[in-house]
């Protein structure tokens, strides 16, 4: 009997889409900044929010289509989804409000999606009998562990639990080290896995360069996490050259795939967007981690060692924010209604000025990440408007995807 995937990419689709709307609310957010606040909130809302709910909305999706079995129910899959985002909102909310009560419930309720994403990620693979990608299979459990404790401390502290909240100048480190570090960049990772050589036309084969990877981005932020928690400097010091190790690898891995990569003859704009984008983020990636896991070298397991606002930027523009659009620009086509021709027209529409908004979006990446930490004003104001520039720039490409029958204007 034939697997039914239509429920399943519908889904995945509509948590694309508000994953977007979640990036477009972190973007006005950090937008906010300039009139006061601090950084938390549009932190929370691209990572948790827009990324939390871009891999519940995709990971099952990749987990039964690389085992080649049928997915999980379309009510598991959508509770999810709702959960992660709900919950990220509720937590925002709450946290601006100063009503940690309620922003403990959003933790909660995050914490319920995280299981029904478990559910629905690793209950079909039951019924694998052939292949298996088990290393990224491997990343993908262990990434929501770990984001799972993430989550549960920051909860608890919240609720106001004594062992927590007295211990939390501590556990604030490692909260942040296992939900950016062990959660997203680890589940980004293992997706690119396979999603970068079929954006680039290659073939998906084990490449050391994969492994190693996977296995120090697995092991580097719980490592550190440790450290952090026992106030052992030894500990984090090597979960630091850990992570460190994994991001120069994946982006190895990165470079591998594009020298394998297919010759387009179509569609080409489409492609180099995907392509590039996928190929810049892990680079961004490196600068990120060069970043927090340096300050872990050199200061050790002391919570001064974290300081979110010199990695924002390459972490979530550079590193997160260019993954998650450029995965949209491949998969809407591929998931997105329609029949082949309405797939060739929304491959046009994603491929628009796909050159330039790249450009623009990695300048701005660049002289913001240069401009914030030295304090250099006209700097960080011009790479956040090239950033605002290409956000929007995507975001109604995307729309247009979605709602438009008709091919772009040449």
């Amino acid at each position: 009997m034939p697997i039914r995937r239509g429920d399943d990419r519908t889904i995945a689709l509509g948590g694309i889409v508000a994953a977007a709307v979640l990036l477009a609310l972190a973007a006005l957010a950090a937008a906010r900044l300039a009139l006061g606040g601090t950084v938390w909130l549009p932190l929370h809302l691209a990572l948790a929010g827009a990324a939390g709910t871009a891999i519940a909305s995709i990971l099952p999706f990749f987990t039964s289509a690389l085992a080649r079995v049928a997915p999980a129910p379309p009510g598991l899959r959508v509770s999810a989804i709702g959960l992660i985002a709900g919950g990220t909102i509720v937590a925002g909310v709450g946290m601006t409000d100063g009503r940690s009560g309620l922003a403990a419930i959003g933790g909660a309720a995050y914490l319920g999606g995280l299981l029904a994403l478990a559910w629905a990620a690793f209950a079909p693979l039951r019924a694998t009998v052939g292949f298996r990608l088990r290393l990224v299979h491997l990343a993908y459990g262990v990434a929501i562990g770990q984001v799972g404790i993430g989550v549960l401390l920051a909860t608890t502290m919240l609720a106001g639990w004594p062992p927590v909240a007295g211990a939390w100048a501590a556990l604030k480190p490692a909260h942040a080290w296992l939900n950016v570090f062990g959660f997203v960049t680890l589940v980004v990772a293992a997706s690119l896995v396979h999603l970068a050589p079929t954006v680039a036309g290659s073939r998906i084969r084990p490449r050391p360069s994969a492994s190693i990877a996977l296995a120090g981005l697995m092991t580097g932020a719980p490592i550190v996490a440790i450290g952090f928690a026992a106030g052992w400097d030894v500990v984090a010091r090597a979960g630091a050259l850990l992570e460190i190790i994994g991001a120069i690898a994946l982006l190895v891995h990165g470079a591998a795939v594009q020298r394998d990569r297919g010759r387009w003859t179509s569609d080409l704009g489409w492609h180099r967007f995907a392509g590039l984008s996928l190929l810049a983020a892990p680079a961004w990636l490196v600068v990120a981690v060069a970043i927090g896991a340096g300050r872990v070298l050199w200061l050790g397991a002391s919570p001064t060692a974290w300081s979110v606002d010199l990695l924002a930027v390459p972490l979530v523009a550079g590193w997160i924010g260019q993954v998650l659009v450029g995965a949209w620009t491949q998969l809407v086509p591929a998931i997105g209604p329609g029949d082949q021709a309405r797939h060739a027209i929304q491959r046009r529409w994603l491929g628009r000025a796909a050159t330039r908004r790249w450009s623009l979006w990695n300048g701005g990446v660049a002289l913001a990440t240069v401009g914030l930490p030295a304090g250099a004003d006209l700097l960080t104001a011009a790479g956040a408007v090239a950033l605002a520039v290409a956000l929007l720039a995507a975001l109604g490409l995307l729309a247009a995807t979605l709602v438009s029958g008709r091919s772009p204007a040449p």
